[in-house]
């Protein structure tokens, strides 16, 4: 499974990278023909998030902690620090890491927005099995 991550360099610069999230497939009911499930990750805490209309931009940041962001509906585009742009459509997710550096802006679509915060004080480590 593909997702997009942010992450600061050792010199603060932010960047984007791809990540593949292992899966295996899985009969998660009897009735139900398996499909592609990644391990369970350790979270701390959930936040949903509702982001009014109209919001726009969001100067240089950076998250306190590393987070896996999943879009509901809305988009967003990230820039990170090393100039690069990229567009995240609703139900895409995005692994934040850039805890330290210059951090990333947003840009998001001006209807409201929402979007889950799951705090991951692992990152996205392999999970034990």
């Amino acid at each position: 499974m593909k997702g997009l991550r942010i992450y600061a360099s050792p010199d603060g610069e932010s960047h984007f990278d791809e990540i593949e999230l292992p899966t295996t497939k899985r009969a998660v009911h009897s009735e139900a023909a398996p499909f592609d499930v990644t391990g369970s990750y350790t979270a701390s805490h959930v936040r949903i998030t509702h982001i009014p209309a109209g919001m726009r931009e969001v100067a240089w940041h950076r998250v306190p902690e590393p987070v896996l962001t999943v879009r509901l509906d809305g988009s967003v585009e990230y820039e990170t620090s090393d100039g690069e742009v990229r567009y995240v459509p609703a139900g895409s997710f995005v692994l934040v890491e850039d805890t330290h550096g210059k951090g990333h802006l947003s840009r998001h679509s001006p209807e409201a927005q929402t979007v889950i915060w799951i705090s991951l004080p692992n990152g996205l480590e392999l999970p034990p099995e």
